[in-house]
């Protein structure tokens, strides 16, 4: 049934992670393969991670929460040091100064090896963990999810293996149903179903105030909130909000944020806006989950078709037009209006590309509400890019469609292109 659909959709999409999913991931495999290993951290003589290129690029600049580092070796050392697996997303929250000074020491070690591989899954990390005087180790895959494990072996052999076959899309279990289906699903949900999804609204708005309260990444939110003197306008304070948690978020900020189809920035682009169009028109909570369900469920719709990680920019495409059908259902748009601020937002956006998780995040981020926001109001007007304008096509899900064609048939080289790019700059 429908109902099911959408409430298995959002409580295996829709959960809190601390710090960018790519690091926790890595994190989350070395510490599993050192548990598997069952040796002790100063036991430990080699970790080795080979990732696929979409978590590599993801994983090499952006800041891992309580350390002020950021970094692969950083996210595979602390993983060996600080982590408990059983802490799935939140595997960063026992992070510690202690810990960070012996996660240094071990990646200056020089024991780390880490490689981007060709790997069927854009989310894919496999570790290793070795040493001991017995020749200890330990490996662990994840696979499709920043926190799914298809394989885990030690010295003594299998410990867990999945055989079940997946791809890296989003799990929306909502083939088959319209736009417009899903809408009405959403709308005549019991409120008590979707209460959890205020808890999103609040842990984000609470990364966006630290953002703005302190100095983190490029200050992209602070900025403009000191420019424009955090106008009463709903679009600009949006925007501000939205941009100073990615700036806290990007940084490493030892805060937890509401994460949509395995990004905590496509949740933050698919909730705060939505939660301060209701705080400023005085929307009640019942309502304002419902829209938050609405950002989250075109999230992963688009997600599906472009994959949870992708060489395009999955928060002005995916979160982003979750954003903009949600407001535009906040504003009274019927399902044409909603599908239309979806064709307008891709019609927007569809050239941004994914160049890694980093604090210029922040930046995307701002431009993505904005663009959901003139999507929307667009549509609310009738006016909406139609079919022929580009890849558009003559419905939403045509247009998703063809979005996720283009991802698909491009992916590898993007990638590879993009990759190649920041690790030059690396080098540089």
């Amino acid at each position: 049934m429908l109902r099911e659909s959408i409430l298995k959709t959002l409580k295996s999409e829709v959960k809190p992670a601390i710090g960018c999913t790519e690091p926790v991931a890595i994190a989350l495999a070395v510490a599993r393969a050192r548990e598997a290993s069952g040796l002790e951290v100063d036991q430990i003589s080699s970790i080795r991670v080979n990732l696929s290129s979409n978590i590599y690029k993801n994983a090499m600049g952006v800041g891992i929460p309580g350390t002020k580092l950021s970094g692969i070796y950083v996210a595979a050392a602390l993983g060996a040091v600080a982590c408990n697996s059983a802490d799935g997303l939140t595997v960063f929250s026992n992070v510690t100064d202690e810990c960070t000074e012996r996660a240094v020491r071990l990646v200056e070690s020089g024991i780390i090896e880490a490689a981007a591989i060709k790997a069927e899954n854009t989310v894919f990390v496999e570790a290793h963990v070795e040493g001991g005087c017995d020749e200890k180790w330990g490996a662990a895959v994840i696979v499709g999810k920043h926190d799914r494990f298809t394989h885990v072996e030690n010295q003594d052999g299998v410990l867990f293996e999945s055989n079940e076959t997946f791809e890296c899309k989003s799990e929306n279990n909502l083939d088959g149903y319209s736009l417009s289906e899903i809408l009405h699903g959403v709308e005549t949900l019991p409120y008590e179903d979707i209460r959890f999804l205020k808890d999103g609204a609040t842990m984000n708005i609470a990364m966006a105030e630290y953002g703005l309260e302190n100095d983190c990444g490029l200050m992209v939110g602070k900025k403009l909130q000191e420019s424009y003197e955090f106008s009463d306008c709903f679009a600009k304070n949006a925007m501000i909000l939205t941009a100073a948690a990615a700036d806290a978020r990007m940084d490493g900020a030892p805060l937890p944020v509401m994460s949509s189809s395995g990004s905590g920035n496509n949740g933050l682009t698919s909730i705060i806006p939505v939660a301060v169009f209701c705080r400023k028109n005085g929307v009640d909570d019942e309502k304002m989950c419902r829209a938050i369900a609405i950002s989250h469920l075109t999230n992963s719709i688009i997600k599906q078709k472009i994959g949870r990680l992708s060489a395009l920019c999955g928060c002005a495409l995916s979160a982003g037009s979750g954003a903009a059908a949600a407001i535009c259902w906040l504003k009274g748009g019927d399902a044409k209006q909603i599908e239309g601020a979806i064709q307008n937002m891709i019609a927007n956006t569809s050239g941004m590309i994914c160049d890694g998780a980093k604090v210029g995040c922040a930046l995307k981020l701002a431009t993505s509400v904005s663009a959901a926001i003139v999507s929307s109001t667009l549509a609310m007007n009738d006016i909406v890019v139609g079919c022929g304008n580009g890849i558009i096509g003559r419905e939403a899900e045509d247009s998703i469609e063809n979005l996720g064609y283009f991802a698909d048939s491009t992916k590898n080289s993007m990638d590879k292109s993009i990759l190649e790019i920041m690790q030059k700059n690396n080098r540089a």
